[in-house]
């Protein structure tokens, strides 16, 4: 088997952010780090990229094909299922790579992402033939008020359910926030989602809506499946302690070998050349 850690990264608006600024940090710590696209809507990227799924389809192609006659969604739906049947196509790009961690950049329609790529039964089996080991899924802190995080939490317990494998979810762009806004995050972060409820039950009208709303947060909030670290780009301790949870999921250096240090090694060498004397002297 290769012997690369692979970290599937699901679908939300930042996450284009987060590729580029990882790709820097691992970078930066001589980490080896590669990024495959599979989002057939992209456009551009400030990192270079190993593989490109828009090699073998587009959804621009896609929604100009008279006969098809799709629109966005239904563009990226198509270009998912057509990934799957051909997913052989990835297996050969990525052939017999040697480097340890490889971010697939998914496509940025959660929905389309979580429920039919990667998340589907039959995709799953194939994505287990790359050995994929954990799932970054991560949410923009600007969108942090009650409908909209509980929203974001479902999302990544979705995910969670289908693939069946160690996640980290991450709270994005932290360094557009203020002082204040960072510390109001803080609540998002380890949710206490009654206590969120009770300071937002003015918000919501409906009795019915009101009486949903409490039995999701009393399942989120008793089962505590969901946490959410803070992603700060410009913080480069908020970065390692991201990188840090992902090592430790996929268990990341475990099957390194141990090396001596350099200097050791020649003090050792050293010290057996003066022994070896000594006994010949004797």
């Amino acid at each position: 088997s290769n012997s690369w850690a692979q970290v599937i990264l699901p679908p939300q608006p930042p996450k284009y952010t987060y590729c580029a600024t990882m790709v820097q940090h691992c970078e930066a710590l001589n980490r080896s780090v590669q990024v495959v696209n599979l989002d057939p809507a992209a456009e551009h990227f400030s990192y270079p990229v190993m593989a490109d799924i828009r090699e073998l389809i587009e959804v621009d192609d896609v929604m100009e094909d008279d006969s098809l006659r799709f629109g966005p969604n239904g563009g990226l739906v198509f270009c998912m299922e057509y990934f799957a049947n051909n997913f052989d196509w990835l297996e050969n790009c990525l052939g017999h790579v040697e480097d340890d961690y490889i971010l697939f950049d998914c496509p940025g329609k959660s929905v389309i992402s979580v429920c039919h790529f990667p998340g589907s039964r039959d995709s799953c089996s194939q994505w287990e033939k790359v050995e994929y080991q954990a799932l970054i899924f991560d949410s923009s802190s600007l969108f942090c008020f009650l409908l909209q995080f509980i929203s974001g939490i479902l999302a990544a317990l979705s995910a969670m359910v289908s693939l069946e494998i160690p996640q980290v979810n991450i709270m994005t762009k932290m360094d557009l926030l203020s002082k204040k806004a960072k510390k109001e995050i803080e609540k998002f972060l380890d949710p206490d989602m009654y206590s969120l409820l009770e300071d937002s039950t003015s918000n919501l009208r409906s009795k019915k809506f009101k009486k949903l709303t409490k039995a999701i947060c009393g399942l989120i909030d008793d089962y505590s499946m969901v946490r959410f670290l803070p992603y700060d780009q410009s913080d480069e301790e908020s970065m390692n302690i991201v990188l840090q949870h992902i090592d430790f999921a996929i268990q990341y250096g475990e099957d390194l070998e141990f090396k001596e240090p350099k200097e050791r090694e020649d003090e050792s060498s050293s010290m057996f050349d003066e022994y070896f004397q000594e006994c010949q002297g004797e």
